[in-house]
């Protein structure tokens, strides 16, 4: 039996199973291929899910199906699950970014329409302060997605190449280069576009006011869609265990002293001064967690490192964006780096003055209520 499948009544399937008797780890496992015209898989059941009614989420029953293996045995996890997952979390970016920029949409066309107290209601500023971080937090997060695509695109096409001659040195290089900047820019753009979508898609029912909360409104359904994408193809926390090592091993700070090296527009030069200052911060941010050297410290705090580099990257590429095209990009520009400025100088704080000593406060395990005798 298998829970949880996108499309399960489709017509081919490719199956994950054990295929070496006797074994237990990920070694065992071989990838499969399956037609539903052979018989011997069922749809059990059907999810009754939160959101993404437009996609059956099938329960399926498995008996004497017949089947393939595709591909070599005992890489269906390690490579061929892995490889597909990567791209699968590409996609869950680029339709984070879609839900982003219709909740954005949603919200800005009623803040317009809706008149409160004789005037409408984007001119107050607990509005607009919510439809402007909307719209910079879809700009940067669309940024760093199209960044991420292009990293894939570049070593993807060399291994086709590679596939009909043997690469030069320099395209080897060149592949290697680009494939560890897809594997450290694919957990960023899926984890902060996924939770983004999220938070745009609420502050849209935010907006409506007690409209959002009814059906007949399009924000409660945006919501209820957005909220899976930080759960499939891999939690925001797992998106933090991708890309942590790239933290504590130099490669994002390589990636964003490279990046601060780009030059902006003369009217940006201040913010991407305040840019750099944020670096500094990340830096102290690093140090403090490598120095403590304490496993469970570092993956308590994972999160908010992770939080940190993305808004740095995001800054300096919404920077870049805003260079070469002022009229799209320059208002986000001004509110992201001022968000996440604010958001990085809370992390740095948090993690400068954290004691390991305090980790007691914040573990699962209660203790026991006391009974009376």
């Amino acid at each position: 039996m298998k829970r949880f499948i996108t499309n399960g009544d489709s017509d081919i399937h490719l199956v994950l199973a054990r295929s070496e008797e006797g074994t237990r780890d990920a070694r065992g496992l071989s990838m499969f291929i399956y037609e539903k015209k052979t018989g011997g898989v069922t749809v059990r059941h059907i999810e009754n899910k939160l959101g993404i009614h437009g996609s059956p989420t099938c329960e399926l029953v498995f008996k004497n199906a017949k089947c393939e293996i595709c591909g070599d045995r005992q890489k269906g996890l390690i490579k061929y699950v892995m490889s597909l997952m990567n791209g699968a979390r590409l996609g869950i970016a680029a339709q984070s970014v879609g839900v982003e920029q219709e909740a954005y949409n949603e919200g800005l066309a009623y803040a317009k329409e809706r008149e409160q107290f004789g005037k409408k209601i984007i001119e107050f500023p607990a509005v607009y302060d919510m439809i402007s971080r909307s719209k910079a937090k879809l700009d940067a997060g669309r940024s760093i997605l199209y960044q991420t695509a292009r990293y894939v695109d570049i070593y993807k096409a060399l291994e086709d190449i590679k596939r009909e001659r043997a690469l030069t040195p320099d395209e080897r290089k060149e592949m290697k280069k680009y494939q560890r900047l897809a594997d450290a820019f694919t957990p960023l753009a899926k984890g902060m576009n996924s939770e983004w979508a999220t938070q745009n898609a609420y502050d849209a029912i935010s907006i409506h006011g007690g409209s959002g909360f009814i059906m007949e409104y399009k924000s409660q359904r945006l919501y209820r869609d957005a909220r899976i994408f930080s759960i499939y193809e891999g939690t925001t926390q797992l998106q933090v265990v991708a890309a942590i090592r790239y933290v504590t091993n130099g490669t994002y700070q390589g990636i964003i002293d490279e990046m601060l090296t780009t030059e902006v527009a003369e009217e940006l030069k201040p913010l991407k001064a305040r840019v750099a200052e944020m670096v500094k911060h990340y830096q102290e941010a690093v140090a403090k967690v490598k120095d403590a050297d304490n496993n469970e410290q570092h993956d308590f705090l994972a999160r908010r490192l992770y939080d940190m580099t993305a808004l740095i990257i995001m800054s300096l590429l919404i920077l870049d964006d805003a260079t070469r095209s002022p009229e799209l990009f320059g208002k986000s520009a001004q509110v992201f780096v001022r968000y996440a400025e604010e958001e990085v100088a809370g992390h740095c704080t948090y993690i400068k003055n954290f004691d390991p000593s305090l980790l007691q406060y914040f573990r699962a395990a209660e203790p026991k209520a006391e009974t009376e005798e």
